[in-house]
C-alpha cells in the first residue's frame, strides 16, 4: 500500500504526475473508442478515478501503467453497460503542430481505419505496444492478463492489421 499523503499534497502530487499523461491517455482512448466524444468521458473517468484512488498508488511504481490499467478497466465497465460506441472517420487531435504532408495523411487515415479493423481485444495490446511502447509486464498488469496471453494478442493482432492495411480500401 502506498504513504497516505495529506490531501493537499496528495491533489499537488496527483496533478504534477498525472496530467502529463493526458495526450497519451487521450490518443489511446480516442484509437480505442473511435470518437472525440467518447475518448473524452473514458479519459475524465480514468482521471477520476485514478484520483480517487491516487493514495493508494504505490509511489515509485509505473504511474503510466496503473493509468492505462484504469483506462482499460473503465472502457470494459463502459461496453458491460452496453453503451453504444460512435465510429467516426475524425482524425486524431493530438498530431504535429504542423500539418502532414498529404501522403503521409493518407498513411495515417489508412492506418486508423485498418487499426479499427481490428477486434477491440487485439487492437487494445497493440495500441498499448506498439503506439504507447509499454512493456509486455505493463500491459500484462494495466490488462490483468498473463505475459503469454499478451503475446498471443500482439502477435495476431499485427496479423489482423496486417490483412487490414493489405485490403484495398473504398
Amino acid at each position: 500500500m502506498g504513504t497516505l499523503r495529506p490531501s493537499g499534497d496528495r491533489e499537488e502530487t496527483f496533478a504534477a504526475e498525472a496530467l502529463p499523461l493526458f495526450r497519451a491517455l487521450y490518443a489511446t482512448a480516442r484509437r480505442l473508442t473511435g470518437n472525440v466524444q467518447d475518448a473524452e468521458d473514458l479519459v475524465q473517468e480514468t482521471y477520476l478515478r485514478g484520483f480517487r484512488a491516487f493514495d493508494r498508488f504505490e509511489p515509485g511504481t509505473n504511474l503510466r501503467a496503473w493509468l492505462y490499467s484504469i483506462l482499460h478497466n473503465a472502457r470494459t465497465d463502459a461496453l458491460r453497460k452496453r453503451r453504444p460506441m460512435r465510429i467516426v472517420d475524425e482524425p486524431v487531435e493530438d498530431g504535429p503542430a504542423q500539418a502532414p504532408e498529404q501522403h503521409q495523411l493518407g498513411a495515417e487515415l489508412d492506418l486508423e481505419k485498418a487499426l479499427a479493423r481490428v477486434p477491440e481485444v487485439f487492437r487494445e495490446a497493440l495500441i498499448l505496444r506498439d503506439i504507447e511502447e509499454l512493456s509486455y509486464e505493463e500491459i500484462a498488469r494495466a490488462l490483468d492478463i498473463p505475459i503469454g496471453t499478451v503475446m498471443s494478442r500482439l502477435y495476431r493482432g499485427r496479423a489482423v492489421l496486417r490483412q487490414a492495411l493489405q485490403e484495398p480500401t473504398v
